[in-house]
């Protein structure tokens, strides 16, 4: 069986998590090869909303492995909260469906307090970071003095470690922000007390996955925020602080790029984005309300209320081209139910310049106004549509503008937030 990516291919929060759990009953095992706790995967259950920050959503489904890989950063006490929800509501009961890469850089206090203080003393400059830490740890690791999991069980190199990191955190702390210190005999019981908690999780995953790559099992590699985020391709500096895209599923988790065979954008059918940063289809108006209080968009792992606009093709297609987007799936199509005309933003005008590319350049997307195609709305409910050629016309209109206008197929669609609200027009994982 092949092995699929998915990849949020807006700006974060597309509703990967449900997306991933769905497709999780076709692969055996699951991996995370990116990002940190600021990611919240939301998933219904039934009436049950679980929400995972670190874990892969495939933990939900019995007798499946999930990975967490070495292109993570993992924050151990919001991991060990994670695992104390999961079991508490019956999922997890397994200790052996996961493994956690030797290799990951862990998120430690005084990057947390880093990242908050940066964004206060920003003011109105501020990024709009979650403030989890994930930027001053994805920092300490290109500048190869970040603390690794494997580290923490060691005492010896753990000390030596921490010793001298912490010499230069505590003087940026106090001397810069004016921030309380980390003393090291604290942290170091910190961290004795804790690594009991994950120790039996902590393998090497790189070997654990290619010897189950090469028994024929199937992996699916989920990524967290989205393609317009990512370090090297999104809206910088109003990203976040790892590859968010495709390639990243590779080396975030210690495969070769030939085993990433389906690779499939998820989008919403409009578009959101939290914190600052240019959004040029942005809605503030009463539609735009519409669609964020209907889509109930506010953060998972921050609660913030999301920026909404209509879909943006040039975004999309800027998403296609550096993942390599083979399939597409829409989320949240059910949101527009009401809307008499929906529009879709094919373009953007940049001082009497019609631009179809996503600039590098933050001060043209935040200077650019759309450019819209209008299509006819539907008032119907689509939540217990199960099949594409049960939507109403409409409905089918849009989205067949949506393939006509990207050149790949929108194979997945998301009719409402239970598990079973969803349109499977093709399977990624079948031949």
């Amino acid at each position: 069986m092949p092995n699929a990516v998915i990849v949020g291919a807006q700006w974060g929060d597309e509703g990967k998590g449900k997306i991933v759990d769905i497709l999780a009953e076709n692969a055996d095992i699951v991996v995370r090869f990116q990002g940190g706790p600021n990611a919240g995967h939301t998933v219904v259950v039934g009436d049950e909303k679980i929400i995972l920050h670190q874990i892969p959503s495939g933990i939900l489904h019995p007798q499946k492995r999930c990975v967490i890989g070495n292109g993570v950063v993992l924050d151990i006490e919001t991991l060990l909260i994670e695992i104390k929800n999961l079991k508490a509501h019956g999922y997890f009961q397994n200790d052996a469906a996961l493994l956690i890469s030797e290799a990951a850089n862990l998120i430690m206090p005084y990057h947390k307090q880093i990242d908050v203080a940066r964004e206060i003393k920003s003011g109105k400059n501020k990024i709009g970071t979650t403030g989890r830490g994930i930027g001053p740890a994805y920092e300490d690791k290109s500048a190869r003095r970040g603390i690794r999991v494997i580290d923490i069980f060691n005492d010896r190199v753990f000390e030596n470690k921490l010793k001298t990191i912490l010499e230069e955190k505590n003087w940026y702390l106090r001397e810069f922000f004016k921030e309380n210190i980390f003393p090291l005999d604290e942290m170091i019981k910190q961290f004795v007390l804790v690594r009991s908690s994950i120790e039996q999780y902590v393998k090497n995953t790189s070997v654990f996955l290619n010897d189950e790559l090469k028994h024929g099992k199937s992996v699916l590699f989920e990524g967290a925020q989205g393609a317009l985020l990512d370090v090297d391709h999104g809206t910088y500096p109003f990203v976040t602080s790892s590859n968010t895209v495709a390639a990243q599923a590779a080396i975030g988790s210690g495969v070769g790029p030939k085993h990433l065979d389906r690779i499939i954008g998820i989008s919403k059918a409009y578009t959101t984005r939290v914190g600052g940063g240019p959004f040029p289809s942005e809605l503030k108006d009463s539609v735009g309300n519409y669609l964020r209080e209907k889509g109930g968009e506010y953060g998972a792992t921050t609660g913030r209320a999301r920026r909404c606009g209509w879909f943006d093709l040039v975004a999309i297609k800027h998403s296609i081209r550096i993942n390599g987007l083979t399939h597409l799936a829409l989320t949240k199509l059910d949101v527009l139910s009401g809307l008499k005309t929906i529009k879709v933003c094919t373009g953007y005008k940049y001082k009497n310049t019609l631009i179809h590319e996503l600039s590098a350049d933050v001060s043209v997307l935040e200077n650019s106004e759309p450019v819209y195609t209008e299509l006819e709305g539907w008032s119907e409910d689509l939540g217990a549509i199960k099949h594409l050629e049960s939507l109403p016309k409409a409905t089918r209109n849009y989205i067949d503008f949506i393939e006509q206008q990207t050149e790949i197929p929108v194979t997945i669609l998301s009719v409402g937030n239970r598990r079973d609200q969803v349109i499977i027009r093709e399977n990624p994982f079948k031949d």
